[in-house]
């Protein structure tokens, strides 16, 4: 008896997988011998392809069977991933987010060419539930009360889920004013059947803000780069709605910010001193100096003990 040839299109873990996830999207029951002989790779491999590489997916077991979970049917496109990417702020991450970069990121080798450090972020693991109440309450435009920081907040009209480096916040309307709620700090979380009547411009606000700083009135800062500094300015935005103003002979830059709130800055401009110069608005740069002479002041009590 002639042995089954391995089919070349099945060779490569990409294709297996990408041949894998169209049949749960359609709804087929895979049996792994029965995959196993059809791609010639061992039953222990079509087990690893389904535990491990595709462990996010909800599966469920049918005697020997594996099946996606019914409502999960058809959301396995390329675009549903793509806005995946977009909700977890990936998607500005890679050059190129494709259908042939994703189909390449399920080979080993080409996963093996990625690694993305990023943000720590915060363990909310014993606020599950709430997380989930507030989502659905987002979802249907419900009103929630709730304690922050020692006040009660009632009828408040909850909008986003936003996460800014690793924290979450609540981006929601507190009469008519938009306000940013760190959410680990939310206590007493009540979701109220009373509805509200979503505003686009406050949508539209907080998704195009890029912070939890949300203000009506913004005011212009203005800041000196030194050349030492200026290459990691001009590769990414480093402040709040960054823009770059003028390139100096030297090889600084002079680059301007809006903000909400000094607080939203200064952390920044301290962070990157020497190198930065804050050129207006002169009460900025008071609240600056005085920080740094507070500063000082602790050390040398410090330094006296």
């Amino acid at each position: 008896m002639t042995a089954k040839p391995r089919p070349s299109a099945h060779d490569t873990v990409a294709t297996r997988l990408a041949q894998i996830l169209m049949r749960l999207n359609n709804g087929d029951k895979l049996d792994p011998h029965q995959l196993a002989e059809e791609f010639g790779v061992s039953p222990r491999t079509i087990q690893r392809d389904l535990l491990e590489r595709l462990a996010f997916l909800p599966f469920t077991k049918e005697q020997q069977h594996f099946v996606l979970e019914s409502h999960y049917f058809s959301k396995l496109s390329v675009g549903e991933i793509q806005n995946f990417a977009a909700l977890s702020g990936i998607k500005a991450l890679f050059p190129i987010l494709d259908n042939r970069f994703l189909r390449e990121l399920f080979d080993t080798p080409t996963h093996q060419a990625y690694l993305v450090n990023g943000y720590h972020y915060e363990d909310l693991s014993d606020k599950t539930s709430a997380f989930k109440q507030l989502e659905q309450a987002i979802i249907k435009h419900q009103l929630i009360h709730f304690s922050y920081k020692g006040k009660s907040y009632r009828s408040i009209a909850p909008y986003k889920l936003v996460n800014n480096s690793g924290i979450w916040y609540l981006a929601a309307n507190d009469g008519d004013q938009l306000k940013a709620f760190c959410f680990s700090k939310l206590e007493a979380l009540q979701v109220d059947t009373q509805q509200f009547v979503p505003d686009s411009h406050t949508r539209q606000k907080i998704e195009q803000d890029g912070s939890i700083w949300f203000s009506a009135h913004k005011r212009e800062v203005v800041l000196k780069i030194d050349h030492s500094a200026a290459a990691y300015f001009k590769r990414r935005q480093l402040l709040p709605n960054q823009h770059i103003d003028k390139e100096l002979e030297d090889g600084g830059l002079i680059v301007s910010s809006r903000i909400a709130h000094d607080e939203q800055i200064l952390p920044l401009i301290q962070y990157w001193l020497p190198h930065v110069h804050i050129i207006s608005p002169t009460d900025l740069h008071e609240a600056l100096m005085g920080k740094l002479s507070n500063y000082l002041a602790q050390q040398a009590v410090l330094a006296k003990k």
